[in-house]
């Protein structure tokens, strides 16, 4: 990295390759210098899962597996990151020494990005050298946390559309640029056709998407000016913002400019409508443009939607062919973070299992089967990793890295954006509700045997507390 682009990361932030391995929260590495100094640096499991669902979600969606395991694959501590820790005065010079050859050794199960999963299914799970394990923790929760929240929001607006396309309009209002860039792919994978964001557009190869501001408009004498300047100068894809002034006097300078776009052999692509009442403008606006002779005019809804207003502006017969959605998709306003947990369960010495109020998890490596009938899910069941498989029932967790070596190709974003459809397909009918009960109406079950070693680690750890 040339000391310029050294200076800008430092100036503005940015996590990159280069410095990824610090992005970790500081007990994460005080144990580990710990875990060395006492020689517990065996081999140990850790699932990530989440306990419990978000406010009035069904279901969660597995987004963000390509960025843990480049993390994984890449993460190194490098002069400058053992120069820094070593200013803190708290590490011992062993493990820093340590750090120096840093690289992940371990081994990852997961499921596919794009799975539906549900709490306590362990959507990832790291077995490691106790240090390397421990340290990833904190990238893996930020990474698969956010994405998930962001991927399971853009489902449910999806869901709502009812088939209808919807675009990914959140840049300017995401929790900065790195959320920004997971909220376009996240999104995409979810089922939204496109986004506004360029940046995701080019590295994602993402469709990208854009109408117009109100500036636009403004910056003209009259808004037929703005509206044939733009005609002209994007006559194979103009879709035009009619809401600056007056509405219906913006679908009839439109229809003016539709018009003249087809006597030059064009046609007008489309009309947004940011602002008002939706349902009836838009049912006027498609009356409108039927009665000219446009019916093939797409009219697109924006402005503070979300799944919930989508939803009752269909209902209410709103003549909608596409939304943008924005700042309540990228920042899912109604549930802004998911709770997943990060645990061990199991090392060299044994099974563990945690025993905190409302906390208690499952122990040992597990793997999770999915059930369906008539192509549509009915139920998953959470076993121990050498159990028999369930006749009829589908392995989710899958091999990804072993060895520290990735051992099963990545697949493409848009093979992700399929396996993502088809699971929303298959999921019944009440899960894709926008308010549900809690918990949600979906069984996940434990096998016999895991229930059976849980109780019995459950109770023995009683017995030594009380003796």
């Amino acid at each position: 990295m040339h000391a310029r682009d050294a200076h800008m990361n430092a100036t503005f932030g940015w996590v990159s390759s280069a410095n990824m391995a610090l992005f970790t929260d500081m007990y994460e590495l005080t144990m580990a210098d710990s875990y060395l100094r006492h020689g517990l640096n065996q081999w140990a499991t850790f699932d990530l899962f989440v306990r419990k669902l978000p406010p009035h979600r069904a279901f969660l969606l597995h987004v963000g597996l390509e960025q843990a395991v480049h993390y994984l694959l890449n993460m190194r501590f490098n002069e400058d990151a053992i120069h820094y820790l070593r200013q803190q005065k708290v590490f011992s010079e062993d493990f820093l020494a340590y750090l120096r050859d840093f690289r992940f050794h371990g081994h990852v199960w997961a499921m596919p990005e794009g799975t539906v999963f549900f709490p306590m299914e362990p959507v990832l799970r790291v077995t490691a050298p106790r240090i390397e394990a421990q340290i990833a923790e904190t990238f893996l929760l930020n990474t698969l946390n956010a994405n998930v929240m962001y991927g399971t929001k853009a489902a449910r607006v999806v869901l709502a559309a009812q088939g209808r396309g919807v675009a990914d309009f959140s840049p300017r209002r995401d929790h900065g640029t790195d959320a920004a860039m997971k909220v376009a792919r996240a999104s995409y994978i979810a089922g939204c056709v496109a986004t506004s964001n360029v940046l995701a557009g080019h590295l994602y190869h993402i469709p990208i998407t854009g109408t117009m501001a109100h500036s636009y408009v403004m910056s003209f004498p009259t808004e037929l000016d703005a509206f044939r300047a733009y005609a002209a100068d994007y006559p194979h894809n103009a879709v035009l913002l009619i809401d600056t002034y007056d509405t219906l006097q913006g679908a009839r300078h439109a229809i003016t400019v539709a018009r003249e776009m087809r006597a030059r052999g064009h046609e007008l692509r489309g009309v947004r409508i940011d602002s008002g009442d939706l349902v009836t403008l838009s049912q006027q606006v498609r009356r409108m443009f039927d009665e000219a002779g446009f019916p093939h005019v797409l009219i697109f809804l924006s402005g503070d939607l979300n799944e919930y207003r989508i939803r009752d502006l269909l209902a209410a017969g709103a003549a909608a062919d596409a939304f943008g959605v924005g700042t309540q998709m990228g920042t899912s306003a109604d549930a802004p973070f998911v709770n997943g947990v990060y645990k061990l369960v199991e090392d060299e010495a044994g099974l563990k299992v945690k025993l905190s109020t409302g906390k208690v998890s499952l122990p040992g490596r597990k793997q999770i089967y999915r059930f369906y009938r008539d192509g549509i899910m009915v139920r998953d069941e959470i076993r121990m990793h050498d159990e028999p498989a369930p006749p009829g029932g589908e392995p989710l967790l899958k091999e990804i890295i072993r060895d520290g070596a990735l051992v099963a190709e990545l697949p493409s974003l848009q093979a992700i954006r399929e396996r993502a459809a088809a699971q929303l397909a298959a999921l019944p009918e009440p899960l894709k509700a926008l308010e549900v009960s809690q918990p949600a109406p979906y069984p996940v079950e434990i096998s016999a045997r895991l229930a059976s070693l849980r109780d019995a680690m459950i109770a023995r750890a009683r017995e030594i507390e009380v003796a």
